[in-house]
């Protein structure tokens, strides 16, 4: 009986856990307020969106990569813009961990936007709010669900090259290291599901879905050979790939038909439809484009309370590059 016990000790301790973290990820996010700028800066949603929709017609991966930027710096101590920051002679950032290094792309529309709004109101906007309304507004220019972004977030005067190490789930992570990486965050398996609908968007390159592509066995076996010759199986280089390989150019539900067709490209997508916990739920989304829609909506206003500083905490950064 003390296994049984055990594991029932250990299924509560973890559902503590949850609803501890989600607890106070509420109680951050009530802090935060959609009409902050009202007043301030009332130019200032207006301004981001028109930055991010000029951005996008010029490249349509612009979009996939400010999502990716919102989304890896929540992770990370939480939504404080932290994954902005330079390296220095004096402070290490987190642009060359991992999971950023070579592949974090956008920040020069960030600046750009940076730039306009300190122009307009300055010492007014932070860069943490910047990277939330841009991240919603690139859904949007792609067609995708629009929500209603809460702001007064403030920014980070640190940063950790560890955290992103540590805190950021990688390409061939499995449906149990996915969903407790969203756990700690005060997500949900429902959010893990519908957040990872963002890979609707944007590309990945040849070393992040090699693995998958040779060795895995739940892969169309089509799919896998159209992928092979551009990703060879040893040496460097390699191209890159949509991550959703039927609307590319598109935020859609397409993504999870793929998965149920085992043409996801990453190993840690396929994972959510593979005989697991999460099955009914991406084949939900691939039946019903609203409530794909709904989920990643509500999920993104939960993402973008996680960690945040308010109120005199941080700062307002001049440039989102480096601290004041």
């Amino acid at each position: 009986m003390a296994p049984a016990r055990s594991s029932h000790r250990f299924r509560h301790s973890m559902l503590s856990l949850f609803v501890a973290l989600a607890t106070l990820v509420a109680a951050a996010r009530a802090q935060l307020s959609p009409t902050f700028y009202a007043s301030s800066c009332p130019a200032a949603l207006v301004t981001i969106k028109t930055a991010v929709r000029a951005a996008v017609l010029l490249d349509r991966r612009t979009a996939g990569s400010l999502l990716r930027l919102h989304f890896h710096d929540c992770f990370v101590q939480g939504c404080d813009a932290s994954v902005l920051l330079d390296d220095t002679g004096n402070f290490t950032g987190e642009k060359g961990a991992g999971p950023n290094a070579g592949s974090l792309r956008g920040f020069g529309v960030v600046d750009t936007i940076k730039s306009l709004l300190e122009a307009l109101c300055p010492r007014t906007v932070s860069c943490a709010d910047i990277l939330a309304v841009a991240a919603r507004d690139s859904v949007v220019a792609l067609g995708g669900p629009s929500w209603t972004v809460p702001l007064g977030r403030r920014d980070s005067t640190t940063a950790s090259l560890s955290l992103a190490n540590s805190d950021l789930p990688s390409p061939a992570s499995s449906l149990s290291t996915l969903l407790a990486a969203f756990a700690r965050k005060g997500l949900s398996n429902t959010d893990m599901v519908a957040l990872s609908g963002a890979h609707t968007m944007g590309q990945a390159q040849c070393p992040n879905y090699r693995a998958r592509i040779y060795n895995d066995t739940d892969i169309d076996a089509a799919f896998a050979a159209s992928l092979r010759a551009g990703c060879p199986a040893t040496g460097g280089g390699g191209g890159g790939a949509p991550l959703d390989v039927s609307t590319p150019n598109a935020f859609d539900n397409a993504y999870y038909g793929n998965l149920v067709a085992q043409r996801g490209l990453l190993h840690s997508d396929q994972e959510l439809f593979n005989g697991g916990s999460t099955d009914g739920l991406v084949r939900s989304y691939a039946a019903s484009p609203a409530r794909f829609s709904s989920d990643f909506a509500a999920a993104m206003v939960r993402m973008g309370g996680i960690g945040v500083l308010t109120g005199s905490s941080g700062q307002v950064r001049h440039n989102c590059r480096r601290v004041n």
